[in-house]
């Protein structure tokens, strides 16, 4: 089994920053593709950004520049840096991972944690 621990959401005001966590804990030999999604109130998921455990980051064109992700593959735990957060960045964020380990490769996902941009 392995489990993703998110944390790091709130509430923020326009122009304000936040800082998601993302913990991997579990049956894992390597983490490939780790990252971070978002689902906007009635809207359906999408990406915000990935980073492979060589570096290589994947970061959807609405948030590039405001938003950074980083990753310690020693702790298995990627971030996202949100800054210049805008109300349209409401929504409920989920971390992803893509793990191998005895069961083969497979992606999960965190429990999600609201991220609400409001004055």
């Amino acid at each position: 089994q392995v489990q993703l621990v998110e944390s790091g959401g709130g509430l923020v005001q326009p122009g304000g920053s936040l800082r998601l966590s993302c913990a991997a804990s579990g049956s894992i030999f390597s983490i490939n593709n780790m990252g971070w999604y978002r689902q906007p109130p009635g809207k359906e998921r999408e990406l915000v950004a990935t980073m492979t455990s060589g570096g290589t980051r994947d970061t959807a064109d609405i948030v590039k520049g405001r938003f950074t992700i980083s990753r310690d593959n020693a702790k298995n735990t990627v971030y996202l840096h949100m800054n210049s957060l805008k109300p349209e960045d409401t929504a409920v964020y989920y971390c992803n991972a893509r793990v191998s380990n005895g069961l083969g490769t497979g992606d999960y996902w965190g429990q999600g944690t609201q991220v609400t941009v409001s004055s």
